[in-house]
């Protein structure tokens, strides 16, 4: 769950399940580099808030993992992870993800910055790095995955 006023997203442990259902076409990097990613964001996002960090940046990566890989929450009733800047609530896919990466380019580079950015400090920044790594294959992961270890 995300709470717009303060950096709340519930950790989410990703598992073989969820794996198995992201769909393929909604990456352009291999299912192993962006669960690799995925996973990581939701640690470092869960260690931020244990520490009491606002972490927007690792929000805004979380965010965009869950709606690229169609997440389902496990305690909640079912819903569709919203897309991180239109906040529709449909299934990622092609058509749908190039739109939300044009819509956070948009956002990214408004001037004036508008209110809702004004208290996310590197969200919008989190959420275009994503999915220009994601979707477009274009720069680095917007984390860096060798920084946690999994078993």
């Amino acid at each position: 769950m995300s709470v717009i006023g303060h950096v709340s997203i519930k950790g989410v442990k990703v598992s073989p399940a969820d794996v198995a259902k992201i769909p393929a076409s909604n990456l352009r990097v291999s299912r192993a580099e962006f669960v690799a990613l995925w996973q990581a964001a939701e640690q470092f996002h869960d260690e931020q808030l244990r520490r009491g960090v606002p972490d927007w940046y690792g929000a805004g990566v979380v965010e965009t993992c869950r709606w690229l890989a169609i997440v389902e929450p496990k305690t909640e009733q079912w819903r569709l992870a919203p897309s991180p800047v239109t906040r529709r609530l449909q299934v990622a896919y092609d058509d749908l993800i190039e739109a939300e990466c044009h819509a956070a380019e948009q956002l990214a580079g408004s001037r004036p910055l508008p209110a809702r950015l004004q208290g996310r400090p590197g969200w919008i920044e989190a959420v275009v790095a994503t999915l220009n790594w994601a979707w477009r294959r274009h720069g680095r992961p917007p984390l860096d995955t060798n920084r946690f270890a999994w078993g």
